[in-house]
């Protein structure tokens, strides 16, 4: 049960970030500033939804490799404080910014700064997260090696 848990609440976690992710690079690249502003309060109302699903990820990991020193749960166990990090110190706080920024139509060089800045931070928790899912179905079998 454990186990199906985390790997809802972390497939939650990842598919939130890429559809945040995708949808902000669509709508700067092929919409109007109203879009975009709508596109950042959406976001903002979204973080009900992944917050609790990271943390959730992240105690169940926690909690299923409290005993395993085996190299992928090692691997897993690196990068999470990694991502969680990144969110808070980065993310959340960059969502807020640009999200009031894009409700006052201040779409200047601030504004745009911390956009690349958040979308480099997104796009890294992916790639660790990715990694992460990747890891976890091999622990569980689901996933063979290549080669």
């Amino acid at each position: 049960m454990k186990t199906k848990l985390h790997a809802a609440a972390g497939s939650i976690g990842f598919l939130m970030i890429l559809a945040f992710w995708t949808s902000t690079v669509a709508t700067e690249l092929f919409a109007g500033h109203e879009t975009v502003a709508g596109v950042k309060a959406l976001i903002l109302r979204g973080m009900y939804i992944l917050i609790p699903a990271m943390i959730i990820a992240g105690a169940s990991g926690m909690s299923l490799g409290r005993r395993r020193k085996d190299r992928l749960t090692r691997a897993k166990k690196t990068r999470m404080p990694v991502i969680a990090l990144n969110g808070l110190i980065v993310l959340l706080p960059s969502a807020w910014f640009l999200a009031g920024k894009a409700a006052a139509g201040a779409f200047d060089g601030a504004f745009y700064t911390v956009q690349v800045v958040e979308l480099i931070a997104g796009g890294a928790n992916l790639i660790m997260m990715g990694l992460n899912i990747r890891d976890g179905l091999r622990m569980t079998g689901r996933l063979r090696r290549a080669g």
